[in-house]
Formats: C-alpha cells, sequence, structure tokens
C-alpha cells in the first residue's frame, strides 16, 4: 500500500499529523492489484529480450554498445 506524501511545510506537516490522529483525516485510496497473468507475460517478453536483441546485433554493434557503456561508467565524476 502506498503511503501518502507528507507536506514538506511544518504546519502542514503539523495539521496532517493531528488530523491522522484524531481521524479527520481523508481515507486513502486502495492499493491496485496486478493481474498475475499481466505481470508474468510481461516478465517473460523482458527476459527473453536482451539475448533476442544480441542475436540480431553483429560482433562489431555489440562490441561498440560494450564500448560505449564502459566508457559512461568510467567517465561518471565521483561525488
Amino acid at each position: 500500500m502506498e503511503k501518502p506524501q507528507r507536506p514538506s511545510d511544518v504546519n502542514q506537516l503539523a495539521k496532517a499529523i493531528v488530523d491522522q490522529a484524531t481521524g479527520i483525516a481523508p481515507p486513502t485510496k486502495p492499493a491496485k492489484h496486478k493481474n498475475p497473468a499481466a505481470v508474468a507475460l510481461g516478465r517473460l517478453g523482458g527476459l527473453k529480450g536482451g539475448k533476442a536483441r544480441a542475436e540480431t546485433l553483429s560482433p562489431e554493434q555489440r562490441k561498440a554498445i560494450a564500448q560505449k557503456a564502459a566508457a559512461a561508467r568510467w567517465d561518471r565524476t565521483k561525488p
């Protein structure tokens, strides 16, 4: 279940806490339930997507993609 977002303003936060404690807070929406069949179907496509893409690429294309990814990882500046 998703929690409601807390207000950043101190006064609004105090009011929300009082409303919740006294039972005045508005009712929250019920959580949406996902269709298990749709979840399984989406996962199935996701599992075979990368392998299928790699099979259609030439070795040169795969190498170029891998080099670009490695360069992006190593070029990150440290905080």
